[in-house]
């Protein structure tokens, strides 16, 4: 049994929400006991069961290898996060030893000084040669890694099979050939959006951007910079912004809408199209789009090509202030090891990290094969930095897609963007 509607409410919150960065900073204990109790925390499930029994294996198996070590897991809610990881970098006494984080929040509390360095670990652990190298990127700030992927997520083009089929087209093979393909289907479907692709629905952007050969920022001089501004990226978000017209995606109706309102619509039954992550899997099985949907890699600008799709995703690390350092680490690499990310896929279907254990489950579930595909095309990150979650909170990207939409001139928007995102950054 596939437990997608389990995984949704976790997997939302982490892969598509960051966190302010706690304004708070801490030091190393100095301290590294092999006995005693290893502190776990991991983000609660509106199910926990599944995911629960996995964990409860490792530690077992953990337990078992250790002498005199007993694992503490404790499930904390995803929504309080940033209120518990903020206390547990101020008080040590009260914070984990190994804990779970999403990755887009990886930036701010590497600056609050709160976790560890686990470059070394990862770099002379075998298994991680068969990590992916663009989902490790996510785990990294200035070069260091701080963090294991335990699991993934990527979005893919869905598509409306009956729709296709009625009216004899091919799914799209280029982005170019995807804005065309909407733009038949609302021609002759008026009742449907020929995709459905909303205004604040950064992530289902972020891929054009990238296929366009377009940046989101860059750094210059240990300094971010915007780079929306630029003309890759232009031609990326105008390709993107082209399908929030009224002959496809009325900007009405469509500028206003997330990623979650945007794949209830394909759901729904209303749209044609929708970019959806693999986590969206149950909200459409169980909506009207039912049995007659598939999924394919989203197309990039040439036939045969994959636009780079946003990994997100969550990592285990190392708190800074364990006194367990080297037990916290070896925990680490049994939890988020070969042997129980495939478990943790059969459970709560979170996309594995490492590509062979990738490879196993695409053969033995074709339903999930295009997010592989995806995956292995190679994923982008944002920019890691703390300065992200408030360029995010303050929703400069959806304001930029929102005005082209709109009728104001690409270049006009982007460079608005691109002074705000500079501000942010501290220019």
């Amino acid at each position: 049994m596939r437990f997608w509607k389990l995984a949704t409410a976790t997997i939302t919150a982490t892969l598509l929400v960051g966190c302010g960065p706690p304004q708070v900073d801490q030091s190393g204990s100095g301290e590294d006991s092999r006995t005693g109790t290893l502190r776990v925390w991991l983000f609660d499930e509106a199910n926990r069961e599944p995911k629960e029994e996995v964990v409860d294996a490792a530690v077992r198996e953990f337990e078992s290898d250790h002498e005199d070590v007993t694992v503490d897991v404790r499930y904390i809610a995803v929504d309080t996060r940033s209120e518990r990881f903020t206390g547990a970098f101020n008080d040590p006494s009260s914070a984990p030893d190994v804990a779970e984080f999403g990755n887009t929040d990886l930036a701010s509390y590497v600056a609050a000084g709160g976790m560890s360095d686990l470059t070394g670990m990862v770099e002379n652990w075998p298994a991680a040669s068969d990590l992916s190298d663009s989902v490790l990127d996510t785990a990294k700030a200035d070069g260091k890694i701080y963090g294991v992927p335990w699991f993934t997520g990527v979005r893919a083009l869905y598509y409306r099979t009956d729709v296709f089929e009625d009216m004899g087209l091919e799914p799209p093979r280029t982005l170019d050939e995807l804005v065309e393909t909407a733009r038949t289907i609302r021609s002759q479907r008026p009742d449907m959006y020929g995709i459905a692709a909303g205004g604040k629905y950064t992530y289902a952007m972020m891929p054009f951007v990238w296929a366009f050969g377009g940046e989101l920022a860059e750094r210059e001089d240990g300094s971010w910079r915007s780079a929306v501004d630029t003309e890759a990226a232009r031609r990326g978000i105008r390709t993107y912004t082209r399908l929030l017209d009224p002959s496809i995606c009325p900007p009405d109706q469509c500028s206003q809408m997330t990623g979650t309102e945007s794949v209830q619509a394909f759901a729904g039954g209303k749209a044609a199209m929708t970019i959806g992550g693999d986590f969206n899997r149950t909200a459409v099985d169980e909506g009207a789009a039912g049995d007659d949907y598939d999924v394919i890699p989203l197309p990039g600008r040439k036939p045969g090509s994959v636009a780079p799709a946003f990994a997100g995703g969550n990592l285990l690390g190392v708190m800074r202030s364990s006194n367990h350092s080297t037990l916290a680490q070896e925990f680490i690499k049994v939890l988020a090891g070969k042997k129980y990310q495939r478990e943790m896929y059969e459970a709560m279907s979170y996309l594995p990290t490492f590509e062979d254990v990738q490879d196993k489950v695409a053969a033995d579930d074709p339903a999930v094969e295009p997010f592989i595909e995806t995956l292995q095309a190679g994923t982008r990150f944002v920019p890691s930095t703390p300065a992200w979650s408030e360029i995010d909170a303050q929703e400069i990207l959806p304001t930029m897609a929102q005005r082209i939409a709109t009728g104001e001139d690409v270049r006009a928007a982007t460079e608005e963007a691109a002074r705000r995102m500079n501000s942010t950054f501290g220019e």
